[in-house]
């Protein structure tokens, strides 16, 4: 905690606002954008601002891809000690039935590492999974958006579409793993980081934001086997989350 503490208040000197939009109960999935590259600052520095708001008394658990587990089994192991399980719905439905708190974020590698010039927009890669967790488990959806840690790391494309043809033609991924996205972008350590590199972030003003709980007027699982209602949710947390990404810019 000192060591993110610090971080948290002179390195990135991150602003947290929305704390009074958290439902009383514990129970709720929150719904986050990645950004920043694998450093991913803006989740961690979210995460310590839990833990430095409510320490040990609100149960945490973040879904993390289960990839880290194949290419990083100590980072793994370590996440683990501070509440992440691998991301399965089995493991969302069991924390949610728990009346524990979920934290996802939908979008992924794709996410976190979309170029700058999208650093402003919400993209979940068309992942509705968490809608459907949230449908099936009576859960409020709490989006938390960010600004300022996509700007950490400057990504300047994603060549993934070319790198895969080049798998098709016989180029075996790298631990035998499809990365899923495969960017170029500059920042430290690198330089020119070109692939899905660990990155160490640069300083940047960070500011995030909890925003009000959304509702949906039907739940349980017939509703999360409806795939247009489960659309017509998926747009209606994107949408909610960008114009909140819009307010936030601007302030």
């Amino acid at each position: 905690m000192p060591f993110l503490g610090w971080f948290y208040d002179h390195y990135f000197q991150v602003q947290t606002s929305g704390w009074e939009n958290l439902p009383p109960q514990n129970k709720m999935l929150l719904v986050g954008s990645h950004n920043g590259g694998l450093a991913a600052p803006d989740m961690f520095m979210g995460l310590y601002a839990w833990c430095r708001q409510f320490g040990t008394e609100r149960l945490l658990y973040g879904l993390m891809h289960p990839k880290v587990w194949q290419v990083a089994p100590e980072v793994a192991t370590s996440a683990v000690r501070c509440g992440a399980v691998i991301a399965h719905p089995r493991m969302g439905m069991t924390a949610l039935r728990q009346d524990a708190t979920v934290l996802v974020y939908p979008g992924g590698g794709e996410d976190v590492f979309r170029p700058h010039a999208l650093r402003n927009q919400i993209h979940f890669a068309g992942r509705k999974g968490f809608i459907k967790l949230a449908l099936r488990e009576k859960a409020p959806i709490v989006p938390v958006i960010s600004s300022g840690a996509h700007d950490t790391l400057i990504v300047l494309t994603d060549i993934y579409d070319w790198v895969k043809q080049l798998h098709q033609l016989g180029m075996p991924w790298l631990l035998g793993l499809d990365p899923e996205v495969f960017p170029i972008y500059l920042g430290l350590p690198w330089g020119l980081g070109i692939g899905p590199l660990p990155n160490f972030p640069l300083p940047a003003k960070i500011k995030i934001h909890i925003c009000p709980a959304i509702e949906f007027e039907r739940y349980g699982r017939d509703a999360a086997n409806d795939r247009e209602y489960v659309d017509i949710c998926y747009q209606q947390v994107k949408t909610a989350m960008q114009q909140q990404l819009d307010d936030l810019v601007t302030q």
